[in-house]
Formats: structure tokens, C-alpha cells, sequence
């Protein structure tokens, strides 16, 4: 299965309270269609409570059929669950994969290089800055001009 086909048929919930699992967003997302898998992400733990598991607060949904997707982001958005509103949208892929980057900027990766970065003699920059030294060394010649006449004077 291709990975964008796989994102139409998946859908974000957000909005879940903590008593929610797996089986209670089956049973209230089955009756849009065949539900493939479900996931919730769960929440870092806390030290001191081990066996305490929480959740997140979202989940996603991945049904059969992008239709089905579609029936129950239409019938369950800004629906309640359990006492809560539930917000319910098509799942999206992150833009860049942030792997590994931490705070470096997305242009520091080899890989955004490759991709997008031009090579200097394509991207009009090395005409540009032979312009800027041309232009420099022009006005430099001249304040030494102007200099050494100050001081004949």
C-alpha cells in the first residue's frame, strides 16, 4: 500500500479523555466502515507512578476505504465521546522528516542540499559577488586618492 494512500484512509482524533483505548474508539468508529488499526500514542510516564499509562489525548484511525475515512470525519467531528468534543480531520504526514536534526536548521542537512541548494556558478551568486568586489575595489582606489590629496593640502 502506498504511503499517501494509506494517509487518506487514516484519520487524527483529537479531544480523547483518558478513559478512552483502542476498544472504545473501535466500537463508536465502526460504524463508518471496516476499522483497520488504531493508535494512541501514549504520554511520556511520570517516575513515581510506573504503572500509571496514559495517553496523549489523540489516536489515529485507519480504515478500509477512504470513503469510510471521510463518513466518519464528516458524522464524528465536533461530536462528544465520553463527555468530550471530539475534533476529527484527515491525518497528515509530517513536511520534513525531523530526525535527528534537533535545533540545526533544515538547510544544514546534506539532504536539503542535494535537493535544493544550486551550485554557485548556476545560481547567479558568483557573477554577483565578482559585481560586489569590482565595485568595492573601485571605491576603495578612490578614497586613497582622496586621502593622499588631503594630505598634500
Amino acid at each position: 500500500m502506498e504511503e499517501g494512500t494509506k494517509t487518506k484512509k487514516t484519520i487524527f482524533v483529537s479531544g480523547i479523555g483518558d478513559e478512552v483505548d483502542e476498544g472504545v474508539l473501535v466500537e463508536n468508529f465502526s460504524a463508518f466502515g471496516d476499522v483497520i488499526e488504531v493508535q494512541i500514542p501514549p504520554a511520556p510516564t511520570n517516575p513515581s507512578q510506573p504503572n500509571e499509562v496514559k495517553h496523549r489525548g489523540f489516536a489515529f484511525v485507519t480504515f478500509a476505504s477512504p470513503a469510510d475515512a471521510q463518513d466518519a470525519i464528516d458524522n464524528m467531528d465536533l461530536n462528544e465521546l465520553n463527555g468530550r468534543v471530539l475534533k476529527v480531520n484527515i491525518a497528515r504526514q509530517l513536511k520534513a522528516p525531523t530526525e535527528g536534526l534537533g535545533n540545526r536548521a533544515i538547510w544544514e542537512s546534506e539532504e536539503w542540499l542535494k535537493t535544493f541548494a544550486k551550485p554557485l556558478d548556476k545560481s547567479g551568486g558568483a557573477a554577483l559577488r565578482a559585481k560586489t568586489r569590482e565595485g568595492a575595489e573601485s571605491t576603495g582606489d578612490q578614497n586613497e586618492d582622496e586621502e593622499d590629496n588631503a594630505m598634500v593640502e
